[in-house]
């Protein structure tokens, strides 16, 4: 089975490091019990990390103790140079970071421009948009519609859209596939790897399609019982099938 494996340039225990987003040694959980235990990771600048496993891992309590929506017990996350014990929100967005949740969550009473146009409070609203049609034409022939006039698929557009909007360095994207035909889980992982490519977007990617998600990731984590199991490259991770059958599932 696939040990543990470093990112390069990452860090571990205090070490220096070149990394965007460094998890060292998080506790963290609902009230009294811990869900994750112990988790060390790392998130490069423009790389795609995919964190695997089965439900009940810990996988959404990870995106959720990153964007400060659970408090962290033990050990620290560190967003380019920013320690996020504590910190609001609005600074982690203003900071660089957006977090897509699970559920594609738009304001449905809003239109398409106007849910963008939130997302982008931070930033250039005109420029940021104008981008945001263009990676997705979809939205741009239904800007004026609510958002509870969408398909499920133009909703998730919309969501990681929104988040796009705030122009951020680093994305958290929590189950983009759920519920969605393939042709469309197929568009929005494209379009992950292309802002990859293009623009050095760090993504990290919580996904149950462990196929999808490890073809557009770099590197791949995978919990079990709210500890890291596995880390490695994709590739690995994806070809280890003693892996792939004790904790993915294919």
């Amino acid at each position: 089975m696939t040990g543990r494996h470093e990112s390069h340039g990452a860090s571990v225990g205090g070490r220096t490091t070149s990394a965007l987003l460094e998890i060292d040694g998080v506790t963290a959980g609902y009230g009294a019990a811990p869900v994750l235990r112990d988790v060390t990771l790392a998130v490069r600048p423009g790389q795609i990390v995919a964190v695997l496993g089965a439900n009940g891992a810990g996988k959404t309590t990870l995106l959720r103790t990153i964007s400060g929506l659970l408090p962290v017990s033990a050990g620290r996350i560190v967003f380019d140079g920013l320690d996020l014990r504590g910190v609001k929100v609005e600074r982690m967005v203003r900071h660089g970071m957006a977090h897509v949740p699970e559920g594609r969550g738009v304001v449905t009473e809003l239109t398409v421009d106007e849910n963008l146009r939130l997302g982008g409070l931070w930033r250039k609203p005109r420029t940021a948009l104008d981008g945001i049609y263009d990676l997705f034409p979809a939205l741009a022939e239904r800007r004026a519609h609510l958002g509870h006039q969408l398909s499920g698929g133009e909703r998730q557009m919309l969501a990681i859209g929104r988040a796009l909007a705030a122009q951020p360095r680093l994305l958290l994207l929590d189950e983009p596939s759920l519920g969605l035909a393939p042709k469309v889980v197929a568009q929005i992982l494209g379009l992950l790897r292309d802002l990859r490519d293009r623009t050095g977007l760090a993504v990290l990617l919580v996904e149950q399609n462990v196929r999808s998600a490890l073809s557009v990731a770099d590197e791949g984590v995978v919990l079990s019982l709210g500890r890291v199991v596995s880390r490695d490259r994709a590739g690995t991770l994806a070809g280890d099938a003693d892996l792939r059958h004790a904790y993915l599932g294919f």
